[in-house]
């Protein structure tokens, strides 16, 4: 699967970069939007200076199952790495869901056949963002449990206050024990056994801080953390101890009844977690399957049969039992230029590490080519985002500046984290100067770009820090009883920027279909591209044919 030369570009005479800013989207809206309040001088003189077009980096754009659904870094570099769109997580389940497939695969044979003798446990993000999971996905695994006469269940939920609106946990969970008690009867026990916030317990990712794994198992699995009659009085409580404690940083807690909790994971039971995305649940997926596991003292290890809602690990075959068929993602750009023998470098800092390698890979662990390719990962902090909005940003200019300089690499990506972490914190002052960061390490990266007679792709892969404020339908601010705009934690649908910062004598232009955006204030009607474009038009900048069903490139020959 070698690439062919194209005669139509010439080759860009230095390396080719792609610089991702996380969460760093366009709006035409001022208020709560820390893209346009930020002091942003490279951004401002290359979106006047340079080619620029926006590109959709939600919904159907990126194979989620409608324009509804916001993107996110998963599938954003998913589509980036990929070339084209694939149906993702949320789409599949929906499908398998609606067919019936779920039901009648291994996975879920293997899941029912365990709990009519034990509990079934589901455990998973509570929360209907379909970022991770969806709330209706966990309803519908519930009914059927019912419906196939197993005795017990008993759901772990991780709250989120992240992807959805904060301090909405109460009502989340006010819906769903509705649910419960419509379902609940003599022959159907099921109720609610654990839980905590998302950034708190359980939903650790890359290796980051494992001892939010040891927390979670200790809640879910051994029972083991403060006792509440109700995870609604869990929260209600934690809110009077801390006020203003967003629901994604939530303590641990277990639901007990006469002092004993209702539901430890036991010997003989079934367990499933009921994330479709796979970056934070792979590592409490490790602890329940790896007999090896040494991360952390699991004490008395169940044996149960687990599933995840995926598979989330194809590489490391994790876990070995799923309920839905993964998306499946070849020939990807990554994979093309190693079989051509191109030289590639990836540099994140921890928090995105795997999406410029694994996600970028079409959900693949490891290189392609050991001796083409290089992946560097730099640390991230550990201590709160809000403290830190820089974050690691500047190390990853070390690096990347290093690995340009060096001469070595021929096409090259970084991501830029701050924007996205800083969103997810719903703060604007630190949202603003995380973006401000990055702007300046923008100033530095780009003049040895230029040095060297390269070629930089600067975009994004979703929104976040452009929309900080929750609005109503008709885009008014909503405000709390003191008048204080609601803060907003999730991911916007509006475009990202694509910026193209090269030799002025470039051998190519901007395809003229494309719409034409003004400077921070969104794009005016015209073609709005996905982000599976920049693959082939990163393989025309190296001088090659994209492949015939990559989505089209963005420039074209002058």
């Amino acid at each position: 699967m070698r690439l062919h030369r194209a005669p139509r570009f010439t080759p860009a005479p230095g390396p080719v970069l792609t610089v991702v800013m996380d969460g760093i989207a366009l709006s035409d809206r001022r208020e709560g939007n820390a893209v346009r309040l930020a002091r942003t001088p490279t951004l401002d003189r290359l979106m006047a200076e340079r080619p620029w077009t926006a590109l959709r980096a939600h919904g159907t754009a990126v194979g989620m199952p409608s324009d509804r659904d916001m993107g996110n870094s998963e599938v954003g570099h998913n589509a980036m790495g990929a070339g084209r769109v694939f149906a993702q997580s949320a789409a599949l389940v929906d499908h398998a869901i609606a067919n019936g497939s779920i039901w009648h695969g291994e996975g879920w044979c293997d899941i029912a056949a365990a709990a009519r003798d034990g509990t079934l446990h589901l455990f998973g993000l509570f929360s209907d963002a379909n970022v991770h999971s969806h709330i209706d996905h966990l309803r519908v695994l519930v009914a059927r449990a019912h419906t196939e006469g197993l005795p017990r269940v008993r759901v772990h939920v991780l709250l989120d206050g992240r992807d959805v609106g904060d301090h909405t946990a109460h009502e989340y969970l006010a819906a769903f024990e509705a649910f419960l008690a419509a379902h609940r009867c003599d022959d159907f026990d099921v109720a609610i056994a654990s839980g905590g916030g998302r950034m708190a317990v359980t939903m650790d990712r890359y290796g980051a801080d494992w001892e939010m794994v040891a927390r979670g198992w200790a809640l879910h699995v051994h029972g083991t953390g403060r006792h509440f009659a109700s995870a609604a009085e869990a929260v209600a409580a934690f809110r009077d101890e801390q006020p203003g404690i967003s629901d994604q940083y939530l303590p641990g807690f277990v639901v007990a009844r006469d002092g004993e909790p209702v539901g430890p994971v036991r010997d003989g039971d079934a367990v499933v977690c009921f994330n479709f995305r796979g970056d934070r649940a792979i590592e409490i997926s490790r602890a329940f399957t790896e007999d090896d596991f040494n991360r952390f003292d699991r004490g008395r290890r169940p044996q149960v049969v687990y599933a995840g809602m995926m598979k989330y690990d194809g590489d490391r075959n994790l876990p070995p039992r799923y309920l839905v068929e993964p998306p499946a993602i070849d020939r990807t750009l990554g994979e093309y230029l190693a079989r051509s023998g191109v030289t590639q470098y990836a540099v994140a800092e921890t928090h995105k590490f795997g999406h410029v390698t694994y996600f970028w890979n079409g959900n693949r662990t490891g290189k392609f080519d050991d001796e083409l390719e290089t992946y560097e990962e730099v640390p991230s902090l550990r201590q709160p985002f809000e403290a830190q909005p820089a974050m690691q940003a500047a190390v990853v200019t070390d690096a990347l500046i290093a690995a340009l300089e060096s001469g070595r690499y021929r096409c090259l990506r970084c991501n830029y984290a701050n924007g996205d972490m800083m969103g997810h914190t719903g703060s604007l002052t630190a949202t603003t100067a995380a973006v401000e960061a990055v702007d300046a390490e923008l100033a530095r990266l780009l003049p040895v770009v230029a040095q060297l007679g390269g070629t930089a792709i600067v975009t994004a892969d979703h929104g976040n820090a452009d929309e900080m404020y929750l609005t109503d339908h008709e885009g008014r601010t909503l405000r709390d009883a003191n008048g204080a705009p609601k803060p907003k934690t999730a991911h916007s649908l509006n475009p990202v920027p694509c910026i193209f910062v090269g030799p002025a004598d470039a051998g190519w232009r901007l395809r003229d279909d494309l719409a034409k955006p003004d400077a921070k204030s969104g794009t005016e009607p015209g073609m709005v591209p996905g982000l599976g474009s920049l693959a082939a038009t990163t393989l025309n900048l190296l001088g090659f044919e994209a492949p015939e069903d990559y989505d089209t490139s963005l420039i074209e020959p002058r």
